[in-house]
């Protein structure tokens, strides 16, 4: 039972540590452009060893991505009016909402390469996991018989995500987060309604 408890004790160190590089490096982001950003830097910030952080994460993209993962499995799964459909949208309203609580700082700061890297791994991890959620309707007869494969379903809808996304931090985030949700939804339900109901 004591190597159980030490074990647990073992993993909430480890989780506490990446939490806190994760916050270190969304911090400095808010201050400068994110290619001007030096793992030393996310050290310091972290009060972290070098070896340490490289226990954890390969580089800073790595620390980028697994911040972007943070992020989307805190995201509800919620069954909702809409049925199925929100088990392939269910990330982007909590986006949308944490972009609105943070992202004013550092929207301005992090320079517009520094967007794209975030953004295209942003879209990595929702193929990822939206093909993990829907991975029953993937694999259904009516998925089988429109010939679309999930990835190419998940990209789409993944894609659309960071366009009314990059479009809404353009526009200086001027409608609130639940009104620019209703638009990317406007804009992906039609596609996805042939996989939910």
């Amino acid at each position: 039972m004591a190597r159980m408890n030490n074990s647990r004790h073992v993993d909430r160190r480890v989780q506490k540590t990446r939490d806190l590089l994760i916050s270190s490096l969304m911090s400095l982001i808010g201050e400068k452009p994110y290619d001007l950003i030096a793992i030393k830097e996310i050290l310091h910030h972290a009060n972290v060893g070098r070896s340490t952080f490289y226990m954890h994460f390969r580089d800073k993209d790595d620390l980028l991505r697994s911040g972007i993962h943070s992020i989307l499995g805190s995201a509800p799964l919620t069954a909702g009016s809409n049925g199925k459909l929100e088990r392939f949208v269910w990330f982007s309203l909590p986006i949308f909402q944490h972009h609105a609580r943070n992202a004013r700082g550092w929207v301005s700061n992090i320079g517009i390469h520094g967007r794209t890297v975030l953004h295209e791994h942003l879209r990595h991890a929702l193929v990822e996991a939206i093909v993990l959620n829907v991975e029953g309707i993937f694999h259904s007869g009516t998925m089988k018989s429109r010939k679309v494969p999930p990835d190419l379903l998940a990209n789409h809808v993944a894609c659309t995500f960071v366009m009314v996304l990059d479009w809404w931090l353009d526009e200086q985030m001027s409608l609130p987060p639940d009104e620019v949700n209703r638009l990317f939804l406007w804009l992906v339900e039609p596609p996805l309604k042939g996989f939910t109901e």
